[in-house]
């Protein structure tokens, strides 16, 4: 494990530490070798983590202890490595968890959920992060694969509940006509029986604004990201703060009919801006 993590995962390492300061505090065990540890300097082993709780008495929470230290490692995955062959890769990424969730809620402020990406949409998505992230150009293969990934909307064990800024509609990626397929996708996708999709019009008043888009999956995993990484959230403490911030979010948002009216009143501006 890495003795110089990001800033993200730095914070949770800090975390840690002070767990381990606090517990070898309480049971009066003083040693200035281990600094590093409670200091968050360095990460522990899991038979460091073992051996502090049995000193400390506190053996029960070592399971803990040890989920949080390896969580540190794989928050935060840079995508120009984990994008070193292609976008595609960036498509696989979180495969097991799509194969496994059950579950799924979803926020995103600026773009529509690649569970229902139409393929151009993926296309001028994916063309861009190519370019940016400056990695090998298989956008015809990333399309491909997140589209084959869009099955599972149809499977009836799962469940989406998804929470859109009216926003998302208006971001575009490619042209008009890529739009407007886009948001022709979005009202087919809304009618399934296994989705709740709300969307929250802009310039009203509100109880939360998340500053950035995030997938919960089950209550095992929350997933977002930023221009450079995917972020990837295990700790039962934050996944419940996200919970909570997505339920407040929903408050805020239109379902249902008044939805679909909204979805529509986008598409007929579009169809008059051009």
């Amino acid at each position: 494990m890495s003795t110089n993590p990001n800033s993200a995962a730095r914070k949770v390492q800090e975390a840690l530490g002070l767990r381990l300061r606090n517990l070898r505090k309480d049971a009066g065990w003083h040693f200035t070798r281990i600094s590093k540890l409670e200091h968050g300097v360095q990460a522990p082993t899991d038979q460091d983590i073992r051996m502090w709780c049995q000193v400390c008495g506190a053996d029960d929470q070592a399971p803990d202890l040890i989920a949080q230290a390896r969580a540190i490692e794989s928050m935060y995955v840079e995508f120009r490595r984990r994008a070193r062959s292609g976008v595609k890769q960036l498509m696989l990424a979180f495969q097991q968890t799509y194969e496994s969730a059950e579950q799924f809620r979803i926020y995103e402020h600026n773009v529509i959920p690649g569970l229902f990406q139409t393929a151009d949409y993926i296309r001028a998505m994916l063309s861009f992060w190519a370019r940016f992230l400056n990695t090998d150009n298989d956008v015809d293969e990333a399309v491909a694969a997140r589209l084959q990934r869009q099955s599972i909307i149809y499977e009836s064990k799962r469940r989406f509940a998804v929470v859109l800024e009216e926003n998302a509609l208006r971001t575009w990626f490619g042209n008009a006509e890529t739009m407007a397929g886009q948001l022709d996708r979005l009202l087919t996708v809304m009618t399934l029986p296994n989705v709740a999709l709300g969307i929250v019009p802009a310039m009203i008043e509100r109880e939360a604004v998340s500053t950035t888009g995030f997938w919960i999956f089950d209550d095992k995993l929350v997933a977002l990201e930023t221009p450079s990484a995917s972020i990837e959230v295990t700790q039962p403490q934050e996944i419940a703060l996200y919970e909570t911030m997505v339920n407040l979010l929903r408050r805020s948002a239109l379902y249902g009919p008044d939805a679909r009216a909204l979805i529509i009143r986008v598409q007929e501006e579009l169809a008059r801006s051009n």
